[in-house]
């Protein structure tokens, strides 16, 4: 079968690999369908994931058909149209005894720490396999896994209804925060410096743009909120700068939700935290989302091809990625179709 793998920093191609076969009683092998591209594939390709071992199939937002089925396996069945939920964990640590398996100690990630979905089958566990329904478009099931970021960093949040919510960053994160927000009730405020992004979250529910060249940002929080900022604040650029921003605009007894990895410190005195009584919580991953967005998307309520703004097909990968580190605000997210 043809997979897209780095095969080191710098250098990816398009390889034969052995089609994957039935080895255990769950086991489930899918024709995939479709692949979003993500920021931590870029990162794979460049060498800046200190996760990864090469050479290394990534991709890990993925939709597909299942073809082949272990003896023991009753959720799902030949045919069914299914996305991928790309986390394993040991279910014993303290992360996963306290239902944070997506923080496990000994966590592995498809595309990451073993050979992901960019490749014409992939074998996972039936857990990791979760049936969409059949009027949900291929492209669509694919983005399911980018939703539940989503859902994480407002479940972490804990959005509430009528609550006014600040998302810094509208790229693909932060839609998929924007649309769990709005499902949830919030107001939601969404800045960013590419006004190609804050047109497209404007057309899809955001309340408030804004735009950093043209207003004073705190200014336009204290504004909109008439003085009490916002109860919660997520920071989906994860920058020393931005995340300062977050815990200053966010409300008194408000939350600020982090889903950066930088490792350059913040300037934020305690002040700030105390004063407030803020809560200051990292987001990653997802913990059991993976049903509840499901089920939003199977009853309309969620459309995760919102967030599509190209599909290449697998060949073009390289053109793809292209566009997406030369050209990224013309982008949103790119799928590939297998």
């Amino acid at each position: 079968m043809k997979a897209i793998q780095v095969e080191k920093p710098g250098k990816l191609e398009i390889v034969e690999m052995n089609k994957p076969t039935i080895k255990d009683d769950y086991d489930v092998i899918v024709k995939v369908k479709r692949v979003g591209i993500c920021g931590s594939d870029v990162h794979i390709y460049h060498g800046t994931n200190p996760f990864t071992k090469y050479p290394r199939v990534i991709g890990h937002e993925v939709s597909g058909v299942v073809e082949e089925v272990g003896n023991k396996v009753v959720s799902i069945k030949k045919g069914d149209l299914v996305a991928l939920e790309p986390i394993i964990y040991c279910g014993e640590c303290y992360a996963c005894r306290k239902g944070q398996p997506n923080v496990c100690k000994s966590l592995e990630v498809f595309g990451v720490h073993r050979d992901g979905g960019m490749s014409e089958w992939l074998k996972a566990e039936e857990k990791n396999w979760h049936k969409v329904s059949s009027h949900v478009s291929e492209e669509a099931a694919a983005l399911i896994e980018p939703l539940t970021i989503g859902a994480q960093a407002t479940y972490r949040g804990e959005v509430r209804e009528g609550e006014k919510v600040f998302i810094i960053g509208a790229g693909p994160t932060g839609i998929a925060c924007l649309l769990l927000a709005k499902e949830r009730g919030a107001t939601v405020f969404i800045s960013d410096f590419n006004q190609t992004r804050l047109d497209y979250a404007d057309s899809i529910g955001a309340d408030v743009t804004i735009q950093p060249k043209k207003v004073n940002v705190a200014s336009e929080i204290d504004r909109l909120t008439d003085g009490e900022l916002a109860n919660v604040v997520i920071d989906a650029v994860g920058l020393p700068e931005t995340f300062q921003q977050a815990v200053e605009l966010t409300s008194i007894a408000g939350t600020v939700v982090t889903l950066g990895f930088n490792e350059e410190p913040s300037s934020i005195p305690s002040l700030l935290l105390t004063k407030k009584e803020l809560k200051v919580v990292g987001s990653r991953l997802q913990s059991h989302q993976f049903k509840n967005v499901i089920d939003k998307v199977n009853e309309r309520k969620l459309d995760p091809s919102k967030i599509i703004s190209h599909q290449y097909p697998m060949e073009q990968i390289k053109g793809a990625l292209d566009l997406l580190e030369n050209h990224p605000d013309e982008v949103r997210k790119i799928v590939l179709t297998f």
